[in-house]
């Protein structure tokens, strides 16, 4: 399960539980809907409670973000504990033209996405 927040330019994300395929599109639909605003967008994934997440999610993700939009986030910060999920992100750097940072701290990451 995911909930959703939009701010002027940030897109706050947070997965509790397992995030499913259903999940990442509807992270998808408020995404693109955020894209076609004017400025620039930020993310921001609390990933903290995530237990899981699908095969097919990590692939939409690799669809969406190395191919589909690879140039349109500014700023990316990852919240999480885990190291898995914290190679994944410094991996991300290669594909996706953002700044991408990973924090332990849900206040840490919400301060530097904003700014």
């Amino acid at each position: 399960m995911i909930t959703i927040e939009q701010t002027d330019n940030l897109v706050n994300v947070a997965v509790l539980g397992e995030f499913t395929l259903s999940d990442f599109k509807t992270f998808e639909e408020q995404s693109l809907y955020k894209l076609k605003m004017p400025g620039t967008v930020n993310l921001l994934f609390d990933l903290r409670a995530m237990i899981d997440y699908t095969v097919d999610v990590a692939w939409e993700e690799i669809k969406f973000f190395s191919r589909e939009h690879n140039h349109d986030f500014n700023k990316i910060a990852v919240v999480t504990d885990d190291q898995w999920i914290t190679w994944q992100a410094w991996l991300s750097r290669i594909f996706i033209d953002a700044d991408i940072e990973v924090f332990n701290d849900y206040d840490e990451a919400l301060a530097w996405v904003q700014t």
